[in-house]
């Protein structure tokens, strides 16, 4: 069972949690980028690529038996903090489709780079199975 940590006084965050207590199997998705299970770039743009990522790292939290239910931690490296913004209203259509109401811990990072040069976006992920 997950449980939200939201001290006291503190606003409810937008879109994430502050933090989240979770007791159960650890799952440890490596960082995804969005591109295909063949390692093609469909997508260009940063809203594609986010979408095609959250897919490629549900994939694999289901061969643990995990869905976004039980994602308690993300770090999404971005390559433009402008792209990201200019992308909100898309990326947030796709998180409810596809994560529905789960907001685990996050943090979201400017990079200067991806060792994929294509990719706009990477998300390491972990879950936690009751």
């Amino acid at each position: 069972m997950n449980r939200v940590l939201l001290p006291e006084g503190w606003p409810r965050p937008r879109g994430y949690s502050n933090g989240v207590e979770a007791t159960g199997r650890s799952v440890f998705v490596a960082g995804q980028i969005g591109w295909t299970p063949e390692g093609v770039f469909v997508e260009a743009e940063f809203a594609g690529q986010f979408r095609q990522t959250l897919e490629n790292t549900l994939a694999v939290l289901a061969e643990a038996g995990a869905g976004p239910e039980h994602v308690v931690r993300m770090t999404w490296y971005v390559v433009d903090k402008r792209e990201y913004l200019a992308s909100l209203r898309e990326i947030g259509a796709a998180w409810r489709e596809l994560m529905g109401a789960s907001y685990p811990a996050m943090a979201v990072v400017e990079v200067k780079g991806l060792i994929e040069d294509a990719a706009r976006i990477e998300i390491e992920t972990t879950a936690v199975v009751p």
